[in-house]
């Protein structure tokens, strides 16, 4: 099911969450003119390494700001631009109505907050991995939690592809996709884990800890006078 667009409206310009897709589009241009040496280079620097920051850890110590930076980098980072893409269209989707309730500054900070969940959770499911992790699939997760709880009877319009030619347009309940987005992605994380691999180079523990970041965190950044459930 590919999610088009939910039902709920915004009261006002979510401007942190254009914000972010800029941010991410615009860096993602910059890497895509990069030779394909330096941007390799370029992903391996900013990027997220779990042995990297292992070493950084037993070498600068746990308090240590720089040892973190990749933790924060990596987010605006992205592999390709059908992984850019198709995470800011789920920002877009569920973004919007998380930053309606809590303002843009405090979105901003729930969404790296979430973000950085994501990321100290594939560290601690793969500390001695060598492969940079970027994406801001964990900070977007987190937003999908936080609609799970907020928006739990708002419905997403899906394009459902039928007999890979003709479409079609489905209303689902929010609540039911994102349930089935999260188990989805913990058996995913499951196979992951007792395989001792990766499934299609995917973190998934990243997307699960960022999700359930999202549904337990974010009452803590909710602007009270807004507070509304759907």
């Amino acid at each position: 099911m590919i999610p088009l667009r939910d039902t709920i409206p915004s009261r006002r310009e979510p401007l942190a969450t254009v914000l972010l897709i800029v941010i991410n589009v615009m860096i993602f241009v910059g890497q895509s003119l990069m030779p394909d040496v330096r941007f390799a280079q370029f992903v391996y620097q900013y990027g997220f390494i779990p042995a990297r920051f292992l070493k950084s850890i037993a070498q600068l110590g746990f308090f240590e700001a720089s040892t973190y930076m990749p933790l924060f980098s990596s987010m605006f980072l992205h592999g390709n631009w059908v992984h850019l893409l198709s995470n800011m269209w789920v920002l877009w989707l569920f973004g919007d109505n998380v930053e309606d309730l809590m303002g843009s500054i405090r979105f901003v900070i729930f969404y790296i907050l979430c973000g950085l969940v994501a990321g100290f959770t594939h560290f601690l499911f793969n500390p001695t991995s060598n492969v940079p992790t970027v994406g801001a699939s964990g900070a977007i997760a987190g937003v999908m939690g936080a609609y799970f709880i907020l928006f739990p009877h708002s419905r997403i319009v899906t394009l459902v592809p039928f007999f890979f030619f003709l479409p079609m347009f489905i209303h689902v309940p929010a609540f039911i996709y994102l349930i089935l987005w999260f188990i989805s992605q913990l058996y995913s994380g499951v196979i992951q884990w007792i395989g001792g691999g990766s499934v299609g180079g995917i973190a998934w523990w990243a997307h699960i800890s960022g999700f359930l970041a999202g549904m337990f965190i974010h009452r803590i950044f909710i602007a009270r006078r807004g507070y509304r459930y759907y």
